[in-house]
């Protein structure tokens, strides 16, 4: 009984603010902030993976800025679209990327096709870079979702959850007075679990299939975004037999990854059977 009063005297202090601070007409907005700590952080981590790869790091830093730009790009275009009737009314609102809204899928098939364009260009393997980026990429979703934790942006359901949060200040995106799933903070400690295992997978399987970490990467994200939309309670767009634009997207991502690695598997075990047998007909 004394535990509940300390939760619901918690959560009805607990405010997210959109905010960081403000000075004059200078405003640094959490969301900004959290998504820069976000880039820094994966590329740091990319570093520390394409120095185990032997890849360049000039190559890199090269190719983040194109990752970055065509990521922004295409997130933010996606949102604008599942939420056109909005911006059809007020365009200019979907220049402000700062005050939140950008959909990861949108900008990870964009920048999908801009980085792969680019790696080709140089001759450096696909598989082995994309692997590189994977741990980076999950770590920055991990950091990144924090910043829409703070905005309001990408916020939950409403639950009688004892953790449910409730968010007060005006300047945010979600609903105020009312109990929500933190969905937010859901996807961002399963963002980071996914960075864990493939940083771990990439440190001590260096002999994998090229590619291998990253169709990981892409079968536990499908696998966590296909649910976290179900406590989603912002607009998901229209659905498609009962699936949001994002369920779609995650779902054939799953399936796609889930048949490469099958592949991969097979092949591998079938290159060691016929070792195996070469070696005893010696």
């Amino acid at each position: 009984m004394y535990g509940h009063w300390l939760i619901n005297a918690s959560r009805e202090n607990l405010i997210m603010h959109p905010i960081l601070f403000q000075l004059g007409p200078l405003t640094l907005r959490t969301y900004g902030a959290l998504i820069a700590l976000a880039f820094l952080a994966a590329l740091r981590l990319a570093k520390w993976s394409v120095h185990l790869r032997g890849i360049s790091e000039k190559f890199l830093m090269d190719l983040s800025m194109i990752l970055v730009f065509s990521g922004l790009l295409g997130a933010r275009v996606f949102y604008v679209l599942l939420n056109w009737r909005y911006y059809l009314l007020h365009p200019l609102e979907s220049l402000k990327v700062w005050e939140g809204g950008l959909v990861f899928y949108g900008g990870f098939i964009l920048a999908a096709f801009a980085g792969l364009g680019y790696v080709r260009k140089h001759n450096v393997s696909v598989g082995k870079v994309a692997d590189c980026l994977a741990p980076a990429l999950a770590l920055g979703q991990a950091i990144g979702r924090w910043g829409c934790f703070f905005a309001g942006c990408c916020y939950g359901r409403p639950t009688i959850r004892a953790w449910a949060i409730r968010v007060k200040d005006p300047a945010s995106l979600a609903p105020l007075d009312i109990d929500l799933h933190p969905v937010q903070v859901y996807e961002a400690i399963g963002n980071l679990i996914i960075a864990v295992i493939l940083w771990m997978r990439l440190l001590k399987k260096p002999d994998a299939p090229r590619g291998q970490v990253f169709w990981l990467y892409v079968l536990l994200y499908g696998g966590l975004r296909f649910g976290m939309e179900m406590l989603r309670g912002d607009d998901r767009g229209p659905t498609l037999g009962g699936l949001y634009p994002s369920q779609l997207i995650a779902l054939g991502a799953v399936l796609l990854s889930a048949s490469i690695l099958f592949a991969q598997v097979a092949s591998t075990e079938t290159m060691n059977g016929t070792l195996v047998e070469h070696r005893k007909s010696r």
